[in-house]
């Protein structure tokens, strides 16, 4: 794995940088990739999440999934569900992800998107990490490949000249 460990590292002062890089990122995203968005509350994951479902071409409300756990869009070619772990605590963890009745959404034909993906349990590794963070001049993305199809993605993002410094 660690010949994938390739990053990308940049700027976004404004929520405008954030959304354009998920856009950015939307022309790699291919089916089977688990991406995890890491980050503390307000870092920038669902708008992350939002500038992704925009660059596929989803025009409707992108809400963060934290009291329904996870929310399903079909959009262009594949299915996505996007994950917030937030709300789930020790008592409340299951196992496996079998016990909570999301196995089936991790299959090669859908794209998962995972925040807090540190509160669940038995997650399939990230293809991409994407770190959020924030800093004096607004967030700071740091993305890393972790398998082939996140280095594909990654390779495309790099590729793309628009996207914040």
């Amino acid at each position: 794995m660690a010949e994938y460990r390739t990053e990308l590292r940049r700027a976004l002062p404004a929520e405008s940088d954030t959304l354009s890089l998920g856009r950015a990122l939307a022309a790699g995203i291919a089916p089977g990739l688990v991406i995890y968005l890491i980050g503390e509350l307000g870092a920038g994951k669902t708008t992350l999440a939002r500038g992704l479902l925009r660059g596929l071409g989803y025009s409707g409300k992108v809400k963060s999934p934290t009291y329904t756990l996870v929310e399903v869009y079909e959009v262009s070619r594949l299915y996505l569900y996007h994950f917030d772990f937030y709300r789930i605590t020790g008592s409340q963890k299951p196992q496996e992800l079998g016990d909570a009745g999301l196995r089936e959404y991790f299959n090669p034909q859908s794209v998962c998107l995972v925040e807090w993906p540190d509160k669940a349990a038995a997650l399939p590794a990230a293809d991409l990490s994407v770190v959020l963070e924030t800093v004096s001049s607004g967030r700071q993305a740091t993305i890393f490949a972790n398998s082939e199809a996140g280095a594909q993605c990654l390779k495309s993002l790099k590729a793309k000249p628009q996207i914040p410094p």
